[in-house]
């Protein structure tokens, strides 16, 4: 289940309404269970993610720009699933720093 490579995008979140046009793409490196990246799309101008992943359990910490203006970061945890069809998708309990309130987002892995 190495993530080395792969591309995701997003396709629900309990933050913020998903644009199926125009998702948030993130790109996953990952070396020795560790795991880092950057995405960017519907509400988000860049951002950066580092952590590590132990099996089907990854945990980062991010940090992006809003495209309303402003930044935001915090920290998530995401189990990996993989689909019948190969593709992984990857579904992330997150909180934002400064606010206790659990999101879910789910994203699919692109080929």
């Amino acid at each position: 289940m190495n993530l080395n490579g792969r591309k995701f995008v997003m396709v629900s979140s309990t933050a913020s309404a998903v644009d199926p046009d125009s998702p948030t793409e993130f790109l996953y490196q990952e070396a020795d269970g560790v795991v880092w990246g950057s995405y960017s799309g519907d509400t988000v101008t860049h951002g950066r993610f580092v952590g590590m992943r132990d099996g089907a359990q990854v945990a980062i910490s991010y940090a992006h720009a809003l495209k309303a203006g402003g930044k935001a970061g915090g920290q998530s945890s995401s189990r990996i699933e993989k689909g019948d069809d190969g593709l992984l998708r990857l579904v992330e309990e997150f909180s934002f720093d400064g606010d206790d309130t659990v999101h879910v987002s789910v994203c699919r892995e692109v080929g």
